[in-house]
C-alpha cells in the first residue's frame, strides 16, 4: 500500500469471492475420470461374471 495509514486504521485485505467449482476446478476432472474408470470396471466385471452379454429378456 503506497498510502500511509492514519492512526487507528487497519489494513483489511478482502478475500476474492470464488465459486465452489473454481476452488475444486482441478479436482473435478480427476473425479470424472475416476468415475468413468469405475463404471468401466463394473461393466467388464458384469460381463465376465455372467458369461453371456445378451440380456435375459432378449433370450
Amino acid at each position: 500500500m503506497s498510502e500511509d495509514l492514519k492512526t487507528g486504521e487497519t489494513a483489511v485485505r478482502h478475500h476474492k469471492n470464488r465459486h465452489l467449482y473454481e476452488r475444486f476446478e482441478g479436482l473435478i476432472g480427476v473425479l470424472m475420470v475416476a468415475a468413468v474408470v469405475v463404471l468401466a470396471i463394473g461393466l467388464i466385471y458384469g460381463l465376465v461374471t455372467t458369461g453371456d452379454s445378451t440380456p435375459s429378456y432378449l433370450r
